[in-house]
C-alpha cells in the first residue's frame, strides 16, 4: 500500500505531523466535490480522464490535484464498481480497485511498482510493466534510494559528516536531477503503454519542491 499520499492532501505529510494549514485547505477543496451525487461524480471523473489522456502529468499539476480529490471520493463511494459510466476510451480497468488505470510513478517504483491514483495501492507491479522498462525503473529507483536516505541519517551518522548541511544540499540537487531524468526519459516511455501517466515531482524529505524540478 502506498501511504505517502494522505487521503485529502496531495503533497507529503509525515504521519506524526499535525494537520497543517495546507491540509485544511485541501479538505476545504474536497467539500465542493462531496456535494456531487454519484452519477455526477462518475461523469466528472470520466470527462477529466479524457482530458488527461495522451500526456504525462506532474503530481502537483492543479488538474491532477482536482482529479485526485474526486478519484479518492469516487473510490470511497465505490463509483467504478457501480458502473454508472463506461470506462473512458483508451483506459483499462485497474486490477487493484477496478477503476480506470491511471498510474503514478514514484521513487519507490522498484519495490512498489506503479501506484493507483484511485486507491493508492499498487496498480502495476514492476515486473508486469511492458517492455524493457522494469529494469530501467528498478535501476533508477535503486540509484535514487541512497541519495534520498541522506535526509534520514540518524544523529550519529550526521556527526560523522564533516558538513551535513552541504551533503543534504548536494543530495537535494541530485534528486532534482533524478526526477527531471525520470520525467524526460522514463515517463514518456511509460506513456507508450498507458493512456496517461502521473509522476511524483517532489521529495518532501529533502525539501525538493515541484518548482525545483526544471525540465
Amino acid at each position: 500500500m502506498f501511504t505517502r499520499l494522505v487521503p485529502v492532501y496531495l503533497g507529503h505529510v509525515p504521519e506524526a505531523k499535525e494537520e497543517t494549514a495546507v491540509d485544511k485547505l485541501w479538505k476545504e477543496y474536497s467539500k465542493s466535490l462531496s456535494d456531487f451525487d454519484d452519477l455526477t461524480l462518475a461523469r466528472w471523473c470520466s470527462q477529466t480522464l479524457g482530458q488527461l489522456r495522451g500526456r504525462t502529468w506532474r503530481l502537483s499539476h492543479p488538474l491532477v490535484g482536482a482529479y485526485r480529490l474526486a478519484a479518492q471520493l469516487a473510490h470511497d463511494r465505490q463509483i467504478w464498481l457501480q458502473r454508472l459510466v463506461n470506462l473512458p476510451p483508451g483506459y483499462l480497468e485497474a486490477s487493484c480497485c477496478r477503476a480506470p488505470l491511471l498510474p503514478l510513478l514514484t521513487r519507490d517504483v522498484g519495490p512498489s511498482g506503479l501506484i493507483c491514483m484511485h486507491c493508492n495501492d499498487t496498480a502495476v507491479a514492476t515486473e508486469q510493466i511492458p517492455g524493457d522498462l522494469p529494469d530501467a525503473l528498478r535501476k533508477w529507483s535503486e540509484m535514487y534510494a541512497p541519495v534520498h536516505d541522506v535526509a534520514h541519517w540518524d544523529e550519529e551518522r550526521r556527526r560523522q559528516s564533516t558538513d551535513f548541511d552541504a551533503e543534504f544540499e548536494a543530495a537535494a540537487q541530485r534528486v532534482e536531477e533524478f526526477l527531471a531524468d525520470a520525467a524526460t526519459d522514463l515517463v514518456p516511455r511509460l506513456l507508450e503503454h498507458y493512456p496517461a501517466v502521473v509522476w511524483e515531482d517532489q521529495d518532501e524529505c529533502l525539501e525538493v519542491r515541484p518548482e525545483d524540478v526544471l525540465l
